[in-house]
């Protein structure tokens, strides 16, 4: 299933992309999110960077069927490999689940502003019912963003 989700910051790029290089976005964003752990390591490459985000998260307000195979929390491992400013890679494991999720980021200049596009192919490995945990996932990464933009949006105004 491809996911696809922009999001406009009133920010220049250089700011959007040191505040999502910045270790302490990353936990704000998770806390915010309401997860139950996490350890985050950015790590500089070159114009870029590579940020790894391994997290606990509730499975809470899942529908029955996704909470049978993902349990009362789940395990994600975020990916990401900045390349330069401008665009990365993303790939999201869920360890021992039947699932991958890798795609792009991108962020452009709009005006004064910026806009982030990631776009992901979700995919789960179990027949019959894949295409509706596909749905779930997506929605579920789909409201993750929403939260890490709304923490964004603060963020650049200087709430930190």
């Amino acid at each position: 299933m491809k996911f696809r989700r922009e999001l406009a910051y009133e920010a220049a790029p250089a700011e959007v992309f040191a505040m999502l290089a910045d270790p302490a976005f990353r936990e704000k964003v998770a806390a915010a999110q309401d997860v139950v752990s996490i350890d985050v390591t950015i790590t500089p490459q070159g114009e870029g960077f590579t940020m790894v985000s391994d997290q606990v998260q509730r499975t809470a307000g899942l529908p029955a069927i996704a909470k049978k195979i993902a349990g009362d929390t789940t395990r994600a491992v975020i990916r990401e490999e900045w390349s330069d400013p401008a665009s990365g890679t993303v790939e999201i494991t869920a360890p021992g689940k039947p699932t991958t999720m890798v795609g792009t980021i991108r962020l452009t200049a709009d005006g004064s502003g910026t806009t982030y596009v990631q776009e992901l192919e979700v995919g789960v490995k179990v027949p019959l019912i894949a295409g509706k945990l596909e749905k779930i996932m997506a929605d579920n990464i789909d409201e993750g963003l929403s939260v890490e933009h709304a923490t964004g949006i603060a963020w650049l105004r200087g709430d930190r």
